[in-house]
């Protein structure tokens, strides 16, 4: 692969190499941790490819794929093939990109990917796959992954964590993440079921708030137990005020009983949800990761047939400022930040984010997430964070995906990082020691510090 791909300066080259040999930290995944645990090879690019990827999946869509050569029964062969199709015509696409980048790091295939040479490269690929061993645990070890964190949910048994752990099958250092999306959906018509969940998970019964937070708390030291050192929450609303707790008791009682709960009624109670986890969180030493402004399972057809996460989403309104400052003020005043990482999918919204980051401590601002994590994008949030605040706090990159060779992002966040700041430093706009500083802290220390150890407040 070309070392200068995306970067068009001599200092940002010499960077680069620096880049390039850092180990990668991947704080925000969702990454099965039982196919890390089983470790099986690969069965071919495919699998590997499409099997759960909804960039992908949408992209084929958008381009006119019929479902049976995305999700359907098509032969693996069948639907790489029609991927082919799709991304060689993908002009700045981050798949073309990405898609380029993953041929040559992992199957060492450098030409252009068409659907002339799509069933031979499916053919040369799953031939390396072959060679190679490529399994999860393998592909981790070629990326220099020293560690990752999944995506869990607080029910989980956290099984095949504690069979990683207990039988040393990672060469990385694996996490649980404590993602609290169906613990704030008090209004699905699932709630009443995902509440037995958590009962059996927990050991507590449920019949109120308390002993629901109770539980919550029982679930959230078994995940510490095992390293987990972020929380997340991706659910598409944001709290305009926050209830008391008696409210928020007479609300969750409601949702317990399946009665009908106002919206006004739900933002105040996740309001107060809110600030009950940053609490706890904080005391633990968790870190809060926060997505903002998505908009979940757009397309009601496509939901109903193949459920979430399929590539219905898209880029929902920013959340209002006083939104924000009054949820970040009540948790400041009552116990301090936790140290929180704010993502969001509109853009329109980082200088909001940034400006408002920088009035309290512990906000850093997340790497360009989802539709934004592209040249463009990753180019445009590095900037604005530097322009408006302090580049040197930001977390670095992560892969946010469930394809194991989603570690060539990182490299391409790294590519985008150097060219920045070498064009700085051509520019004499940056001093060149400052500038390794800066690649070291954002594409490893910074990172590292947030899973690492539990964090002094």
């Amino acid at each position: 692969m070309n070392q200068a791909l995306f970067i068009h300066n001599n200092p940002g080259i010499e960077l680069y190499q620096l880049a390039s040999s850092l180990p990668i930290i991947d704080y925000h995944s969702h990454l099965s941790p039982q196919e890390i645990y089983l470790d099986a090879p690969f069965d071919n690019i495919s699998r590997l490819w499409l099997g759960a990827d909804h960039y992908k999946w949408r992209l084929m869509r958008q381009t006119g794929i019929e479902e049976e050569l995305i999700t359907g029964n098509a032969s693996d062969e069948e639907k790489f093939v029609a991927y082919a199709y799709c991304v060689s015509l993908a002009a700045g696409n981050p798949l073309y990109h990405w898609s380029k980048m993953e041929l040559s790091m992992f199957f060492d295939i450098d030409e252009p990917l068409c659907p002339e040479n799509a069933r031979e490269i499916f053919k040369k690929a799953n031939e390396c796959i072959k060679h190679k061993a490529l399994s999860p645990s393998r592909i981790m070890q070629l990326c220099h992954v020293e560690r990752a964190a999944t995506t869990d949910d607080p029910t989980s048994s956290l099984e095949y964590h504690r069979l990683i752990l207990q039988n040393n099958k990672s060469a990385a250092h694996i996490q649980p993440t404590f993602r609290t999306d169906r613990l704030m959906m008090i209004r699905e018509p699932d709630f009443q079921s995902y509440i037995a969940q958590l009962e059996k998970a927990s050991g507590t019964a449920i019949n109120n708030l308390a002993s629901f937070k109770k539980a919550i708390i029982y679930r959230l030291d078994a995940f510490c137990a095992l390293n987990c050192r972020m929380s997340d929450i991706g659910i598409p609303y944001f709290p305009n005020s926050i209830a008391s707790q008696a409210e928020s008791e007479r609300i969750f009682s409601s949702a317990l009983l399946g009665r009908n709960i106002s919206d006004e009624e739900f933002s105040a109670y996740l309001g107060h949800m809110y600030l009950f986890l940053a609490q706890e969180y904080k005391e633990r030493g968790i870190v809060m990761q926060l997505h903002l402004a998505v908009k979940r399972n757009a397309n009601r057809l496509l939901y109903s047939l193949l459920g979430p996460d399929c590539g219905g989403d898209c880029i929902n309104e920013p959340v209002p400022l006083e939104n924000l400052l009054e949820l970040f003020n009540a948790i400041n005043d009552s116990c301090g930040m936790p140290k929180t990482i704010l993502y969001t999918l509109n853009p329109a919204m980082y200088p909001t984010l940034l400006t408002a980051a920088g009035c309290f401590k512990n906000i850093l601002p997340g790497p360009a997430w989802w539709f934004n994590d592209h040249l463009a994008g990753i180019s445009q949030l590095l900037e604005m964070t530097a322009q408006y605040g302090q580049l040197a706090l930001f977390p670095g990159m992560l892969t946010d995906s469930r394809s194991f060779l989603s570690y060539a992002r990182h490299d391409y966040f790294r590519r985008i990082l150097c060219n920045m700041l070498g064009d700085m430093c051509q520019k004499d706009e940056l001093d060149f020691s400052a500038a390794k500083t800066l690649v070291k802290k954002l594409c490893y220390e910074n990172s590292l510090a947030l899973m690492q150890e539990v964090l002094q407040q």
